[in-house]
């Protein structure tokens, strides 16, 4: 009786998932001494030098408090710095956080590649897009 109502939760299967995929990025992270969350939030720099704090907490959907502990341990490890303009805080990568972005990218690459062998990649590539549209659906609901 237990079991159909916990394999019929999304809140139950989702957090299961959630849980294993994110020990297989942060073993995978590991690596080259970041969180998954530091190494995307080191690609969006390297694509769009001085993000504001408040644009990078909404473009990886983490609440203020998150993105601030995230800046603080990178700029404890001299990969970003972070430039005041008025109010708000400008991040920059600094040239040792710009030569791993190459190991950043290629550790993703490992990482999907995990998840391919392990559910194919057609299953993995739809999978991720029902949960990204999933999702939307469910902030909309919440937002509104």
């Amino acid at each position: 009786m237990i079991d159909n109502y916990l394999n019929e939760c999304l809140y139950f299967t989702t957090s299961r998932l959630n849980r294993l995929i994110t020990k297989m990025a942060e073993d995978t992270f590991s690596k080259i001494g970041l969180s998954p969350n530091a190494a995307f939030f080191m690609m969006i720099l390297s694509e769009k030098d001085g993000v504001t704090q408040k644009e990078m907490g909404e473009s990886l959907h983490l609440q203020p408090s998150t993105v601030t502990r995230l800046i603080e341990g990178l700029i404890k490890k001299m990969v970003i710095e972070k430039e005041m303009k008025g109010r708000s805080a400008h991040l920059h990568l600094t040239d040792k956080g710009q030569k791993m972005i190459d190991d950043i990218y290629q550790t993703w690459d490992e990482l999907r590649e995990i998840y391919n062998d392990i559910l194919g990649k057609d299953f993995a590539d739809q999978l991720s897009k029902d949960i990204l549209q999933t999702s939307d659906q469910l902030e909309k609901r919440i937002s509104s």
